[in-house]
């Protein structure tokens, strides 16, 4: 047994030295290296809003060329959200008719009113008083376009006979 671990050590280191080759490789580099680009630096700012009951959110982005570098970030306001706050505050103040003026900035809110036969408060007016003031309001703002338009042809019949007296002047 004394022998036999001599012996099995020699067996296996044998290939080992039997295949070893020696190489030699020598070889001289001279140069200079130049470092003509600098890394992307860009990064898009942070906008932090600590707060959740805001009705804020956060966006910001960066892009980076070889040249030039642009980063920039906003807020967003949701003017929704803002609406629904506002008039939950109102509520909760015992405001109810305010309440309900403020959710009637939302064009659905309002056509929604209207067809549940409830128009919005206007002027301090509620239910038929301010249907009929919503119906007076409406009468005015069609004799209004009504005008608009009246006034534009006549302008547009004043610009045509201008138009026809410059192209006159340049024959």
């Amino acid at each position: 047994m004394q022998y036999l671990r001599p012996l099995l050590v020699m067996l296996l280191l044998l290939p080992t030295i039997a295949v070893a080759e020696t190489n030699t490789v020598t070889s001289t580099v001279t140069g200079t290296t130049t470092v003509d680009r600098t890394p992307s630096t860009a990064s898009a700012p942070s906008v932090a809003i600590n707060n959740q009951d805001v009705c804020t959110t956060a966006t910001s982005s960066a892009i980076q060329t070889q040249i030039l570098g642009v980063a920039t970030g906003t807020t967003v306001t949701d003017d929704n959200c803002e609406r629904l706050k506002l008039a939950r505050s109102l509520y909760g103040m015992g405001m109810k008719v305010a309440a309900v003026s403020m959710l009637c900035q939302d064009e659905r809110v309002f056509d929604a009113m209207e067809m549940a036969g409830t128009p919005c408060p206007i002027d301090g007016k509620i239910g038929e008083a301010a249907q009929r003031e919503w119906d007076r309001q409406v009468a005015i703002a069609e004799e209004e376009k009504e005008e608009n338009e009246v006034v534009n042809e006549e302008n547009n019949v004043d610009n045509g006979f201008v138009a026809l007296l410059v192209l006159l002047l340049f024959l």
